[in-house]
């Protein structure tokens, strides 16, 4: 079998995969939804969900920083990880172990294209259709539901100290677009630091959106930046619903409904 992954490289396989190391919480999360539990043996400290596969999965490091010959000794059939998760070095080393399958997600159509390629991958085509149909279905009823909401200026914090943005080219930002929050920081590409004292000037936000991960921002951090911005309303968010893809969309766009409503 030879599929072509999210970075145009071609990843070279004998059989459908039985043992499955991912490197990336979403991923892990979307193979659980698969029905392929059984066949992952190796997750990383971050992969939360469901929460029993942190006692029954050996934990081979984190998302940045691996444990490589605990990879070794798993055994696997393929590795899957991710372009942003993930750095270069983690893969090349990954690749002298297994095929190593990379995606690269920034939209909600990449993500249905993932699960797709999971699909061919590890032979459950029925199961990837049924999460993209829904994540299909419900993709279209939000957008009807936020078709007459106004558009609010926003900035998501996901860092302090020091403190960072979700900017442009990131799927956080693709997601705000779906909501009409315009991202004051989407002149800004990834991640980028920026000085708080200067918000007014590079967009005065309306609503400051505090990620829940991978910082875990408290009331202090919210009074802080409402020091320095002119009245923006400030809410502490599901930072899953808004950079997780896979089988996590199912349910993200009930959260985004619940959270326009509070607005």
């Amino acid at each position: 079998m030879e599929i072509q992954d999210q970075m145009k490289r071609m990843v070279s396989l004998k059989n459908a995969p039985r043992r499955i190391v991912s490197l990336v919480p979403s991923q892990t999360e979307l193979l659980y939804d698969l029905g392929l539990e059984d066949s992952l043996v190796g997750i990383t400290k971050f992969c939360i969900h469901p929460y029993h596969l942190k006692s029954t999965k050996a934990i081979v490091g984190g998302t940045k920083a691996i444990k490589i010959e605990k990879i070794r000794a798993l055994y696997p059939d393929v590795i899957l990880c991710n372009k942003e998760e993930n750095t270069k070095e983690i893969v090349e080393a990954c690749e002298a172990i297994a095929p190593v399958h990379v995606s690269d997600i920034f939209t909600i159509e990449d993500s249905l294209e993932l699960i797709s390629q999971y699909g061919l991958l590890f032979n459950k085509r029925t199961e990837a259709n049924k999460i993209s149909d829904k994540i299909e279905f419900n993709l279209k009823d939000f957008k009807t539901f936020i078709e007459d909401k106004p558009i609010f200026k926003v900035a998501y914090f996901i860092w302090r100290k020091p403190w960072m943005v979700a900017g442009n080219t990131t799927f956080i930002n693709h997601l705000l677009a779906l909501n009409k929050f315009d991202n004051i920081y989407a002149d800004l590409e990834r991640y980028p630091e920026v000085e708080l004292k200067k918000i007014r000037l590079q967009g005065d936000p309306e609503l400051v959106l505090l990620s829940s991960e991978p910082y875990p921002f408290k009331d202090e951090h919210a009074f802080e930046i409402g020091r320095v911005s002119h009245h923006a309303k400030t809410i502490f968010v599901d930072g899953e619903y808004f950079s997780w893809y896979g089988s996590r969309l199912v349910k993200a766009f009930d959260y985004f409904k619940t959270l326009r409503n509070r607005l």
